[in-house]
């Protein structure tokens, strides 16, 4: 495994000086955003494609300090019932497809998206139950009218530029946010759909990560992994549940909220994960994302790194010479 990091957190530094940083922490490799969501603090899609000698620059930026890119992530819903926002994401999702090619990276983040309830709609209509009978005919819509379409010729784009791997956030608010819908849509479309595993959204969920590693696992569906904790409120969550659309600014009457590695779960937890995921054979990148509200990007990320340094597995497991 190699330890890494999705830089947006340090996106108040040139890409210079965050790689100079990440590499004196023993990070070993970057997750760039390139567009939609992420942002382009560090990589703008667009303009490298327009330059090699930009491109040349980006990659000898990284290299000098020993650090390899994980993956572009160009997060974004290009399947907003809005035909502008959708062509937006799509374009910059289409733009990290093309630049990967041109890189060598291999793996591709972003999220699945979520389109309207109908044809009609303006906004994206999130399903959560599947009565009344509405909301079971807005996801028949919405798979197989739209999601389903629309990455069966996205990914045979990516196939064209050489991208083998399309790594989707499993996130509420879009389509595909947990194990049965990622899989489902794997299946529809092709092995060339997996999971940019984050744990944060899931373990609000409910999802117990150990059960959903081994579950991908057994699909060969883990292309990515972001190490991003969530602290679950006992008490505002046995009040209210875990449903909780209060900003996340709201700390003290939120249900759960997101939290650097370490402080919403211990060590044991992540030394579990980083041991199923060997089992499961994932032996790439664990990218860590900063989204706590209790620290300052620079002190999340290196309390972070802190906790992973103890928990991963960076060697080869070696033969068995005891038994």
């Amino acid at each position: 495994m190699k330890l890494g990091v999705l830089t947006v957190a340090l996106g108040d530094m040139s890409l210079d000086a965050a790689c100079k940083f990440l590499s004196e922490q023993g990070v070993q490799m970057v997750e760039i955003g390139c567009g939609g969501f992420p942002g382009t603090a560090h990589c703008n899609a667009a303009e490298l494609l327009a330059d090699e000698n930009k491109q040349k620059e980006f990659l000898d930026t990284i290299h000098k300090y020993g650090l390899e890119i994980s993956a572009l992530s160009a997060h974004g819903n290009a399947v907003h019932p809005d035909k502008a926002i959708a062509k937006k994401f799509d374009e910059d999702l289409t733009n990290a497809i093309l630049l990967a090619e041109k890189l060598g990276v291999p793996v591709v983040n972003t999220f699945s998206g979520c389109p309207g309830g109908s044809p009609e709609d303006k906004t994206p209509n999130w399903v959560t139950c599947p009565w009344p009978d509405d909301f079971s005919e807005i996801l028949e819509y919405q798979w197989n009218d739209v999601l389903i379409p629309y990455w069966k010729e996205k990914v045979a784009f990516a196939k064209a530029h050489n991208v083998h791997k399309i790594a989707l956030e499993l996130h509420p608010g879009f389509c595909v946010y947990n194990t049965r819908s990622l899989l489902k849509l794997r299946e529809a479309v092709g092995p060339e759909i997996g999971a940019n595993l984050d744990p944060s959204h899931l373990i609000w969920q409910g999802m117990d990560l150990i059960a959903v590693i081994r579950e991908l696992g057994k699909a060969n569906a883990i292309f990515h992994f972001h190490a991003k904790d969530t602290k679950v409120d006992a008490i505002n969550t046995a009040v209210n549940g875990v449903l909780d659309t209060q900003h996340y600014s709201e700390e003290l009457t939120r249900s759960w909220i997101f939290r650097s590695v370490g402080y919403g779960h211990g060590e044991d937890y992540w030394k579990a994960i980083a041991s199923e995921l060997r089992l499961a054979g994932y032996d790439y990148a664990i990218s860590i994302e900063h989204e706590d509200s209790l620290m300052s990007g620079k002190e999340g990320l290196l309390k972070a790194i802190g906790c992973l340094k103890n928990s991963l597995i960076f060697e080869d497991r070696g033969n068995m010479y005891w038994a």
